[in-house]
């Protein structure tokens, strides 16, 4: 018994040894608690809907690795792009706590009302302003990345046209400040599944997810930590971004190359 017991304990203290989720001990326990059970029953119903009703490809998913500290740099095409590129975590993240991911998300639209506010808080959402520099949340993951892991949408808004644009010196301040192991994710069907103007996802789209190996970003933590350094750790990550994002694409078209000829074959037969 005494085993079981030993292990019960341990995992106790990975779900509450996390980055604080609220002020006093007592509520962060049962923040942290709660957050662990929505997040996780969340990311099942994602998976399900992701890999069943939809068709989702992941490709580099051991790429990421098991350890906290862990930030995942995406490419931003629909308002629910976090949960694909977070199932890099499932079902992994049901034993290792600190694998539910931390993303940013913007305060208007996930907490707008009570209840939105309090699921979005316990499936790890930080709140960010809309228009400006939001000094707080940027402080809120430096706090929260070396315990764990986080998504981060170096764009700052979505993509109109699905293809990767340029990224936003932010989420190299939080590297720089931070020092994670960051993998560059591209991501390319998202636009099809919730077009932006709409506000129901649909059901049948194949979507593909793919986590490139660690960025080297060494060159640039002996340099000074400014917006100058930080702008361009984020260039560099978007051009490995962009690299994956282009290779979805011939690989979308190597599918669909055989598919029409051999739809041309049956059409002369």
């Amino acid at each position: 018994m005494a085993r079981p017991k030993q292990g019960v304990i341990r995992f106790a203290a990975n779900v509450v040894g996390q980055a604080r989720g609220r002020p006093g001990w007592l509520e962060n326990i049962l923040w942290h608690i709660t957050s662990y059970f929505v997040a996780n029953i969340t990311a099942t119903a994602g998976w399900l809907y992701f890999r069943v009703l939809n068709r989702t490809t992941f490709i580099g998913r051991e790429n990421i690795g098991r350890q906290p500290n862990i930030m995942l740099l995406s490419n931003h095409q629909s308002m629910i792009d976090s949960m694909p590129v977070a199932l890099a975590f499932y079902p992994k993240s049901w034993l290792h706590p600190f694998l539910v991911p931390w993303h940013p998300a913007a305060r208007e639209n996930f907490f707008k009302n009570r209840f939105i506010a309090w699921f979005s808080s316990h499936t790890r959402c930080i709140p960010v302003r809309p228009g400006r520099r939001d000094i707080r949340a940027l402080h809120k993951m430096i706090d929260v990345l070396p315990k764990g892991a986080i998504i981060l949408f170096p764009e700052g808004t979505r993509s109109r046209t699905g293809e990767v644009q340029d990224g936003r010196p932010g989420a190299g301040l939080v590297a720089l400040a931070t020092r994670p192991r960051i993998i560059p994710v591209a991501i390319d069907g998202m636009h099809s599944v919730l077009p932006i103007g709409t506000s129901r996802p649909r059901v049948g789209k194949h979507v593909i997810v793919k986590y490139g190996p660690p960025l080297d970003y060494s060159e640039f933590l002996d340099k000074p930590r400014t917006r100058e350094t930080a702008q361009a750790l984020v260039d560099k990550a978007m051009e490995a971004i962009r690299a994956q994002h282009r290779e979805i694409r011939q690989l979308r078209l190597e599918r669909v190359a055989p598919a029409d000829g051999e739809a041309q074959r049956s059409e002369a037969s």
